[in-house]
């Protein structure tokens, strides 16, 4: 939240630890709610952009997906299967299968802009990240010269 913060977004920030947003409440909104047992916090808002970090929970993708604006961005980044063999967490419930994070987003609709499965140094960690938008009702919201 502090990146974004101080690259001039609002970010708002779900956690069901109160002392986690504790140190985040300077950056930003954030809500204490317990997303795996409780009602989704965030029911019927929409955001320009959505980050995800080290957290899987398929029942939600729904809902976290519902929650990027049309022209909106979704950040997306967790650990994949093969992180068993270096750590945790080594959960198959808590890993992504090969693929699965891109698949997701494509079947929501959503334009892959990049997209990495792999191993990452320091600490060692197998990961799956994305970048993807939600096109805008009339076309890309942003379009650059390929020149």
């Amino acid at each position: 939240m502090q990146w974004l913060a101080t690259h001039g977004h609002r970010p708002t920030g779900v956690d069901r630890s109160a002392e986690a947003l504790a140190l985040a409440q300077a950056h930003g909104q954030t809500l204490l709610a317990d997303i795996e047992n409780g009602p989704w916090p965030l029911m019927q808002q929409v955001f320009g952009g959505v980050v995800v970090t080290h957290y899987l929970w398929r029942p939600l993708w729904p809902q976290i997906l519902a929650s990027v604006a049309a022209g909106g961005v979704l950040i997306y980044e967790t650990f994949a299967q093969g992180n068993e063999t270096v750590g945790k967490p080594s959960r198959p419930d808590f890993l992504l299968r090969p693929g699965e994070l891109l698949q997701v987003c494509q079947a929501a609709g959503l334009r892959v802009v990049a997209y990495e499965d792999g191993f990452l140094a320091a600490p060692d960690r197998f990961v799956q990240r994305i970048a993807a938008v939600r096109e805008a009702q009339d076309g890309p919201l942003h379009t650059w010269p390929l020149a």
